[in-house]
């Protein structure tokens, strides 16, 4: 089976950043930070993966060298930052289901958006800092792909870099396995707790817990998945600091036709970028469609309609429902 063509990544890309974008301002009212980190990192990890495979779909010429070593390190980050936002989302989950006290105070509170954001956002920050132990060239420029990060497969790789998401998917299936139990046991005062949370109904909690669910589960297996890719390729030994950073300014380049003939290096490409689309995908199918979003995206239409001047006095008098337009009584 052939693979699909490069277009076809970027259409999905680009929708998925779209879908992250657009709700962002009224989830950050919330002030629910794990969710708002998590729309963050996949919305702009879209973006960039959008970017790089228009930028460089049919050549692996170096035009932007400054571009790819900022965008191979935020890949670095975003592969550790979507299983750590989802850990801050579950590990929310479980302690409004848990807490013993239903209001929280003002310092409470901070502090919790403290940790979230050391979480996060510090997490995947130290894990891009890390990775330049590992790092034996400055980047690879991909055909269809673009700007791919430079990783040694030595055996500190497997500890700085490959094993983060693994060990903080198992972290937040922990968090998400306690949610379930506390819920069991303390379903009737899920509503009291919700009531202190002013922000978040009952549906959004579900919604949110299914979501965090979803990326817990996923982020183990294909995290192992991603070890044991790595590891078929032959793990080499670590010699020192200096052998390893030696030539460090060169920049490889692969065209399509060379990675395409590798079957371990398609499944390993594609699924690096696939996977953030994915979760674009995930978040949208269980927040796309509830009731704030979708008068969240009439307002969106109705504000960018009037500014192109596509409401004329007779559209102004019709409202659009969950199944099309109707014209209201005057």
């Amino acid at each position: 089976m052939s693979d699909p063509p490069n277009w076809v990544f970027s259409a999905c890309s680009f929708i998925g950043f779209v879908c992250m974008a657009i709700p962002l301002p009224w989830h950050l009212e919330s002030w629910n930070t794990g969710t708002c980190l998590y729309m963050i990192w996949t919305g702009l990890g879209c973006l960039i993966l959008f970017i790089n495979s228009v930028l460089w779909n049919s050549d692996v010429i170096n035009k932007a060298p400054v571009w790819c070593d900022i965008s191979t390190k935020f890949i670095i980050g975003l592969a550790v930052a979507i299983p750590s936002t989802s850990l801050c989302i579950n590990r929310r989950l479980y302690h409004i289901v848990s807490i013993d006290s239903v209001t929280k105070t003002s310092a409470e509170k901070k502090r919790d958006v403290l940790v979230d954001l050391a979480i996060g956002l510090g997490i995947p920050v130290l894990e891009m800092i890390l990775h330049y132990v590992v790092q034996n060239h400055r980047f690879d420029i991909i055909e269809e792909f673009g700007c791919f990060p430079a990783t040694s497969n030595t055996p500190p790789t497997y500890v700085l870099v490959l094993s983060w998401p693994v060990a903080i998917g198992f972290v937040s299936a922990f968090y998400c396995i306690r949610t379930i139990r506390e819920l069991a046991v303390q379903r009737a005062q899920l509503k009291e707790h919700l009531s202190a949370n002013r922000n978040m109904t009952s549906g959004s909690y579900f919604r949110l817990m299914g979501l965090a669910g979803i990326e817990a589960m996923c982020t183990v297996p294909l995290g192992s998945f991603i070890i044991y890719l790595n590891a078929s390729n032959g793990i080499q030994p670590w010699v020192s600091w200096s052998y390893i950073h030696n030539n460090f300014s060169v920049v490889d380049q692969i065209p399509s036709v060379v990675w395409h003939q590798d079957r371990l290096s398609v499944t390993g490409i594609e699924l690096t970028r696939y996977l953030t689309v994915f979760c674009a995908s995930v978040f949208f199918a269980f927040f796309g469609f509830a009731e704030e979003a979708r008068r969240n995206y009439r307002n969106v239409y109705t504000s960018f309609a009037k500014k192109v001047g596509l409401l004329t006095g007779t559209e102004s008098s019709r409202a659009w429902t969950g199944t099309g337009f109707v014209v209201l009584p005057a």
